[in-house]
């Protein structure tokens, strides 16, 4: 599911006209727009990428850039409570808009992401490693869930690794947040107790949504999961006293700065995966999740499971 609020646009490359022909320019200073032409290029990016109408779009004074013939305009899109930038290339003549993304391969993309201490499922030594940035109530990741285990788990489980990282919709899922910080609690002092929790939250959302009496009261959604936690807790014999100080605190510290560590690796939807550093977003056919797996085996020179183990 794509966020609605907390905006972070995927902006391809791409070259947009914004008047009637181009032509050669040679390197000048940048010249301030004209609200004609600021208007332009407040539409026509509105319009290509259907920015919700909450979401103020707002432009920087053009700087002379790098690539000749255009200058740097620093474009923001900004909610109630959230930012995002991007820079965009006008030509000096103002007729041509550009975008070119700029991709950081300084260093190996998984080492961006912090996954000390989440549980793991499968082999905590295997070579390749599923990163999956999940949101509880997020009704593609129940499906993406589902997809990943038990099936695909029991295929694939002593060679790769299964991480969840939380990036609740806080903006669109009234209890994705606490469902994150009840599982973090149960994280904290066994990794079986929060798979068995994430588990049951995927496979129930409906029934979790629904103690919330349609909308009208989401405590009662936040008891209901209080006490599923709760009964993971007995069942995996955690230190209760320590549980249940860990719930009543809510603490949401550790959930957000896995959200801000998404929001950097420019995750804007869930489920969100990085596989041994690929990329894969929203919810994907089991067959092309395990080709993916398959290829990501054989570059770390491992082998896949057998036509036979997979089904």
């Amino acid at each position: 599911m794509i966020k609605i609020g907390r905006v972070l646009l995927f902006i391809p490359v791409f070259i947009l006209l914004i008047g009637a022909g181009c032509r050669a320019q040679t390197t000048s200073a940048a010249t301030a727009l004209s609200p004609e032409i600021t208007h332009r290029i407040e539409t026509e990016i509105r319009s290509r990428y259907s920015v919700p109408p909450q979401i103020d779009i707002s432009l920087a004074s053009p700087k002379s850039s790098e690539l000749p013939g255009y200058d740097s305009v620093m474009v923001t899109f900004k909610d109630a409570s959230h930012s995002t930038t991007h820079e965009f290339l006008v030509s000096k003549d103002r007729k041509t808009l550009a975008h070119l993304e700029k991709m950081d391969i300084s260093q190996d993309l998984m080492s961006k992401i912090d996954a000390a201490g989440r549980p793991i499922r499968g082999n905590p030594g295997a070579k390749v490693t599923i990163i999956n940035y999940d949101d509880f109530e997020c009704p593609f990741c129940s499906r993406m869930h589902a997809t990943l285990f038990p099936g695909l788990l029991q295929s694939y489980g002593d060679r790769v690794k299964i991480i969840y990282k939380d990036y609740p919709l806080v903006e669109i899922h009234p209890w994705a947040m606490h469902a994150a910080v009840d599982g973090n609690c149960l994280a904290a002092q066994n990794n079986d107790a929060y798979w068995d929790f994430a588990d049951y939250v995927h496979a129930n959302q409906r029934e979790i949504t629904s103690n919330a009496q349609g909308g009208q009261n989401w405590t009662l959604a936040f008891n209901k999961l209080d006490t599923v936690a709760k009964e993971r807790a007995v069942k995996h014999n955690l230190d209760q006293q320590k549980f249940d100080a860990c719930v009543k605190k809510q603490d949401e510290s550790a959930v957000r700065a896995s959200m801000a560590e998404g929001d950097k690796l420019g995750v804007d939807s869930t489920p969100t995966m990085f596989i041994n550093g690929e990329r894969i977003s929203g919810v994907i056919p089991e067959d092309r999740l395990r080709s993916i797996l398959d290829r990501a085996l054989a570059d770390a020179g491992e082998k896949a499971p057998t036509a036979a183990a997979k089904k």
